[in-house]
C-alpha cells in the first residue's frame, strides 16, 4: 500500500497543467453547443415526422374500428405534446448568444439540462404509457383477424421492446446527456471567468 502511495505522489508531482486560451476554449464550447443544438432540431423533426406519418395513415387509409381511431388520437396526442415540449426546451438553448449574455446562456443552459431531465424521466413514462395504449388500440383491429400464435408475438415483441427502450437505452442516453450538458456548464463557467479576469 506504500509503495502504491508513493506511485500516486510521484504521480501527482509530475503532473503538467495544460492550459488553453480562452478564445480555444470558447470554440469548443460553440461547437458542443451546435452539436447539442443540432440534436435537438433532428429529434423535433422526427417527432413532426412521425405526427405526419401517423396523420396521413389515418387520414387515407379507412378503419372500421373505433379502437383503431382511439388509439390513433391517442398516439398523435402524445406525439403532439411530446414535440410542443421538445421545442420548448430547444427554445431555452437556441435563444441567445454565449458571447452577447454569457448569465442568460449559462442559466438557460442549466434550465434545458433540469428539462431534459424530468422529460426522460417522469415526462418519458407519460409518453411511453400513451404510445402503448394508443398502439394496443391502433392494433387491435388489424391484429385481431390473424392467429392467435401471431398476435402473442407481436404483444410481447411491443412489450419488450417498451422494456428495453424504458431501461437501457433511456438510461445510457440520460446519462450521456447529463454528462455532456455538465461539461458544457463547466466549460462556459470557466470562460466567464476567465474574461471576468482578463477584464
Amino acid at each position: 500500500m506504500q509503495e502504491f502511495d508513493q506511485i500516486q505522489s510521484l504521480w501527482h508531482s509530475h503532473s503538467v497543467e495544460v492550459k488553453i486560451s480562452g478564445d480555444e476554449m470558447l470554440q469548443q464550447a460553440k461547437r458542443e453547443v451546435n452539436s447539442i443544438q443540432n440534436r435537438s432540431r433532428l429529434n423535433i423533426a422526427g417527432m413532426l415526422l412521425s405526427f405526419a406519418f401517423i396523420l396521413a395513415l389515418w387520414l387515407f387509409f379507412d378503419f372500421q374500428s373505433w379502437t383503431t381511431h382511439a388509439g390513433i388520437t391517442i398516439v398523435i396526442t402524445a406525439i403532439a405534446i411530446y414535440t410542443f415540449i421538445l421545442y420548448r426546451s430547444h427554445k431555452l438553448i437556441s435563444r441567445n448568444d454565449f458571447t452577447a449574455h454569457p448569465k442568460e446562456f449559462l442559466e438557460n443552459l442549466k434550465t434545458y439540462g433540469i428539462n431534459n431531465y424530468a422529460l426522460y424521466n417522469k415526462l418519458y413514462w407519460f409518453y411511453a404509457a400513451a404510445l402503448f395504449v394508443g398502439f394496443l388500440l391502433y392494433f387491435f383491429e388489424t391484429v385481431s383477424n390473424l392467429p392467435i400464435y401471431f398476435q402473442m408475438a407481436v404483444g410481447s415483441f411491443a412489450i419488450l421492446w417498451m422494456i428495453f427502450s424504458a431501461t437501457l437505452l433511456r438510461k445510457k442516453f440520460i446519462k450521456n446527456e447529463k454528462e455532456r450538458l455538465d461539461l458544457l456548464i463547466e466549460k462556459f463557467e470557466r470562460i466567464s471567468a476567465q474574461f471576468k479576469e482578463d477584464k
